[in-house]
Formats: structure tokens, sequence, C-alpha cells
């Protein structure tokens, strides 16, 4: 397992940074060194914000909607053709299993990206309000919709390829500038779109890209620097408020796409019972995911027979996880060592606060020297318990009975979060259900309602603003009215 080194993306070249410093890229499958990354300082942070002001003030990057266009098509064709590429920094970088790799990681991602262009030719640049007579004399009015300026987009680790896509592209295609600041842990997930950027023929200074050991430095400067005009944030609730903080001084735009603690609502008319209890499996990708449902929400009428379909489902994924070389393994380890403890550390307090442990829970050392810890599900769970709350990010299920529909609702309501859910059962009822639930996304059926042309975002302390879309595109940008006397 090993990876190029994570270079900056400033200006139009990749280069290393100042002084050549690097710091170490660690492989979650591994807990070992897999690369390196160049350590930004604050003078090459400086020099990112410099350059993206510099293309935006002085470049007719923002109005020629017909170029930005055709190159982010070029960019798009070059994520799909180095799709493997990508696939195999996922599986080393991220710690993501091959069969998660291709799918959130990778294909998820590029996917996105089609559907921004697609999307594209639906923003409304222009618009005619018509003419109106106001003190004694006709006004033709116009209401345009231009680039909002520089972008700060600040992105995760758990699927990085994916977020970075999401803010990037969207934002390059609105007309505006970005500087790209990866997570520490996932540096060149985000260094390889600087590359790809050179390979499109992207101008000088529209795209920069700035990776760092420090998780806050880059992030505070961004945040704080009156040249950025917004900042597109993804991560946790605590440092979105850091940020809304950081930024009021110069009255920034701020997108905040936060966390979650979803709910997945098994209706007690759900046409097949055992195999829905058993679909809320949180597995996938570690359970690394801000929508993940992972408050499942049974009928207590059928609460024993859902103990039973989970008992049985967490039995026979025992072996089924953890495998580097499996094509269809979908959970590997934890992205890192502090994340491990973070997890581990809900385990505790569940089991502290009453909840039962039906499978799970342990650290896995002979699994490897990675960041391993069971698929975990915690029965009999009130939802005033710490982990039916808080957002654990990682591979834990709490599981919690209602007594009727409007129970239900409530409970998935009780939460400070509103990323994401799930419902399950007959249809028109179902729909019905997500409707009243006070989120973003939600999955009705197993319906895919997270794509790259519908809008994604969180009520409450899951964030404000939309990504991806029409709406995605539609953050990054201003609008101005103007009254032009005809009379």
């Amino acid at each position: 397992m090993s990876l190029p080194e994570a270079l900056l993306y400033i200006d139009g070249k990749m280069r290393p940074a100042a002084g050549n410093k690097t710091y170490d890229n660690i492989g979650p499958w591994t807990g070992e060194v897999v690369g390196k990354a160049a350590d930004a300082s604050a003078a090459d942070v400086d020099e990112a914000i410099a350059a993206a002001r510099r293309a935006f003030d002085t470049t007719d990057w923002s109005s020629n909607h017909a170029l930005r266009f055709e190159l982010m098509k070029k960019y798009r064709d070059l994520l799909h053709a180095n799709r493997d590429r990508l696939v195999q920094i996922a599986r080393v970088e991220v710690g993501s299993a091959i069969g998660a790799a291709f799918r959130a990681q990778v294909d998820f991602a590029l996917g996105g990206a089609d559907g921004l262009l697609e999307c594209f030719p639906r923003v409304t640049w222009e618009e005619d309000r018509g003419l109106r007579n106001e003190q004694g004399f006709d006004t033709q009015r116009i209401v345009t919709h231009e680039a909002m300026g520089v972008v700060g987009a600040i992105t995760p680790w758990n699927v990085p390829l994916y977020v970075n896509v999401g803010k990037v592209v969207a934002a390059l295609l609105a007309g505006c500038t970005v500087v790209l600041k990866p997570a520490p842990d996932t540096p060149l997930m985000g260094s390889i779109m600087g590359e790809l950027a050179i390979e499109a023929g992207l101008p000088p200074g529209v795209f920069n890209v700035v990776t760092s050991a420090d998780p806050a430095m880059a992030g505070e400067m961004l945040t704080k620097d009156p040249r950025v005009d917004l900042i597109s944030f993804t991560g946790s609730t605590a440092v979105g408020k850091k940020i809304m903080e950081n930024g009021a001084a110069s009255l920034k735009r701020v997108f905040l796409e936060l966390g979650g603690k979803s709910a997945y609502i098994v209706l007690d008319d759900a046409p097949n019972f055992p195999m829905a209890v058993m679909s809320s499996m949180v597995v996938f990708h570690a359970g690394q995911g801000c929508a993940y449902p992972t408050r499942l929400l049974v009928p207590k009428t059928r609460y024993a027979e859902a103990c039973k379909a989970l008992e049985m489902a967490y039995g026979g994924f025992a072996s089924k996880w953890g495998h580097y070389e499996e094509p269809t393994c979908i959970m590997g380890p934890l992205i890192s060592k502090r994340q491990l403890e973070r997890v581990k550390g809900y385990v505790e307090i569940g089991k502290q606060e009453g909840a039962r442990l039906l499978a799970g829970g342990n650290v896995r050392t002979d699994k490897g020297g990675g960041f391993f810890i069971e698929p975990t599900c915690f029965v009999d769970v009130r939802n005033d318990m710490r982990i039916a709350q808080e957002e654990i990010f990682g591979p834990v299920l709490v599981v919690i009975p209602y007594e009727d529909e409007d129970e239900a609702i409530r409970i998935a309501n009780d939460s400070i979060y509103g990323l994401g859910g799930a419902v399950v059962g007959s249809p028109e009822r179902a729909v019905k259900v997500a409707k009243r639930i006070r989120a973003g996304s939600i999955s009705v059926n197993g319906g895919v309602s997270i794509t790259g042309d519908l809008p994604f975002g969180g009520y409450k302390h899951s964030g404000m603003g939309r990504e991806w879309g029409v709406e995605g595109i539609e953050e990054f940008l201003e609008t101005k009215a103007i009254g032009i006397r005809v009379s």
C-alpha cells in the first residue's frame, strides 16, 4: 500500500509546500504510512487565496458561461477516465472496502459531476421582469444572477471525492473561483483534483488546493480572510458553528452541511418486515456517513421479531467485513485511531446507559494494525440516551421501539439534527410519514433521495443551504436587480 505524494495546486501549478515541508499520510487498513502530503504554511494558503481572488477579479471566468461549461465537461471526463486511480486512493487513503470504494467513494462522485453538468443549462442567469410604472415613468426591470466570488471549500475525510466534487464543480460552474482545503486524513483525493485541472486546461487561479497536517490553520484563514466571499463546509456541527463565528466579521455567505442522526422507520405494514429490518444494518463504509440512518424505529408489536431479525443479520455478517481484497466487501476500518477511540467510547456509553448490546462492540486487533471495530447494534434504547442523540460516525445502530405512527414521527423529529432518513411501509402511508419528518432527504421503500441532480442539505443543526442539483449551483450566486428608465 503506497501512494504518490499529495502536492499543493496553486495558481495553475502543482508544487510542494514552502520549505518542502510534508506530513505522513496514514493508511486506515494498516495504521502505517502510505505516502506523504505537502504541509502547507500560512504563506502557501495566502498565495492560494490571492490567486483565486486575482482570477475572479481580472479574468472573464465569472462571465464566460460557455467557456466554463466546456472546460468543466473536460474535467468531468477526466474524472471518469481516472476512475481506477481514484478507487485506489479511496481504498488506501480513505480505508474504503472495494464494494464501497467503487460505489459511494467514486461512482457516486462521478455520477454527481454528471448530474451537475446536466443541471447547468437550467440555471437562469438573467430574467426579464417586464415594465412597471413607478413615480410617473416606466422602468424596464432585469434580474441577473452572477457568481459570488472566491469560495473556500472545506471538506471531510469520509467520502472526500464525492464532497470535493459537489463543492468544486458546482462553484466553478457558477463562475466562482475556489480554494479547496481537504481534510488532513485524505490529502491525495484533493491533490489529484488539481492535477486533473491542469490536464483539463482550467485557467490558473480559478481552482487551488491546499493540504495541511494542521486541521484548523488553513480553515481559520479561509473563514476569516475578507478576500474570501463564501465558505462551503461539510463536517461536524461544532466546527460549523465556529465557521459561522469566524465568517461573521466579514459577513461571509456560509453553506454548512453538518452532522446527522437520521431515523430509519419501519412501519408495521412493511411488505417484507424482516428484510426491511435487516437492511437497516450500519455497515456500509463502517457507518462513516453523515446522512446514514443510525436510529432504527420499529413498532412495539413487532419488536421481538425485529430483534431476532437483527441478531440473524449481524451474525451472518460477522465474517463478511474487513477484507481488503474481497470485491463484495463493503465495510473496512475506520479512518483513524482517533475515530476508533471515539466509536469505542460510545459503545461504552451505550452499555453504561443501560442499552443491550445485541451484536459487536469490540475492537478487532486480529484484523491487522489498522482501525477496526465490529459492526455494532444496541437494542432496548430510549431516544433520550446519548447513543440515540449524538452522532457516533461509526458502525453503530441503535434500535428504538414505538407505539404508533405518531410516536415514530415524534421520535424521529426529537433530535437536534435533520439531515436524512428512511421509511419502509405501504407506499401511500410511507410517503405521508416521510413528509412529516423534519429532514432534508428521505428514502421511501429504498428509493434513492441523494443524487447529483437533487438538492441535498439539512434542517436544524444539520446545516443550511443545499448542495448538488440546480440548487447546489445557485448557492454560489448573487442576485442583482437592474431598473432601466424608458420614458
